[in-house]
């Protein structure tokens, strides 16, 4: 099993030197992916959870790969109908090509009403549209003189039964997010019924959890999977390989921007956790 990081990519304490020292700083403990957030336009309903200045993923993800060497490179998740599909499709394919393969495009049908009548795109057919784009992505995609040889994965987001569902038919894996490890033990039981259900081969599995070391133990039904001591979110990370998952991806935001002002918290929880991962050796020996 593969460990990412969601790196922030917005908020008062973000700028190009803390965006590259979150870069180098997760390559550098051994990590295996390094992914960032998705928003357009900075609307009021978007600014109170993701103040600006916020970083496009494309733009900051394209000169994070000329900052890093092996680490992989992504999104969690891309607003898929907030672009004209074939842009979505020429960027990832562009950045692909240029990190050597080492893009994941994960993708959503996005939240923020306000930021999707900014963008003139209409909220309640995001669903739809969504679905729309990614078939149109993967037909350009499929055209490899124009659109290069090196295969995207292509994670679909979202906690929802339409979500899961949309991973199944479109996806490579399925990417839920900051959820219970209740919650996650009965979703992959959905994943692999629904695509029965559908005739159609099971994604991998791949969730973005909560990442929040405390010296206490946390207890209780509310408990997110990642949050608690060291030695719970190692269990946690066991039960997920045992569910399957193919990569975790760690989120250390917990909702207040000011946090991005303060990353030393968060780079220290990732520290201990690759301490604990990763085996010494296997850290110093990264190109």
């Amino acid at each position: 099993m593969k460990i990412g990081v969601n790196i922030l990519n917005f908020g008062p304490g973000t700028d190009p030197g803390v965006l590259r020292s979150w870069a180098q700083s997760v390559e550098g403990l051994g990590f295996d992916l390094l992914m960032l957030s998705d928003h357009v336009a900075i609307t009021p309903d978007v600014a109170v959870r993701y103040p600006a200045p916020f970083y496009e993923p494309f733009t900051t993800l394209s000169w994070l790969a000329g900052l890093t060497t092996r680490i992989r490179l992504g999104t969690t998740v891309l607003i898929v109908p907030y672009r004209h599909p074939l842009l979505t499709a020429r960027m990832a394919a562009n950045l692909n090509e240029l990190s050597d393969g080492r893009l994941v495009l994960g993708v959503g049908v996005g939240w923020a009403r306000q930021e999707f009548a900014a963008l003139g795109v209409p909220f309640e057919q995001r669903g739809r549209l969504t679905d729309d784009h990614l078939r149109d992505i993967r037909a350009a995609w499929a055209d490899t003189d124009s659109y290069g040889k090196r295969k995207i994965p292509l994670w679909v987001g979202g906690n929802s039964d339409a979500g899961l569902r949309r991973a199944v038919r479109l996806g490579d894996a399925w990417h839920p997010l900051r959820c219970t490890m209740p919650w996650l033990r009965e979703a992959a039981d959905r994943l692999r019924a629904s695509a029965a259900e559908q005739q159609l081969p099971v994604p991998a599995f791949a969730p973005r959890i909560a990442l929040k070391v405390t010296a206490e133990r946390v207890d209780g039904p509310q408990r997110l999977a990642g949050e608690g001591t060291i030695d719970q979110i190692m269990d946690d990370l066991d039960q997920l390989r045992l569910l399957g998952a193919d990569t975790v991806v760690l989120d250390t935001y917990d909702g207040d921007p000011r946090e991005t002002s303060h990353p030393q918290t968060a780079l220290h929880a990732l520290a201990t956790v690759a301490a604990h991962f990763y085996p010494p050796r296997s850290r110093t020996e990264q190109p």
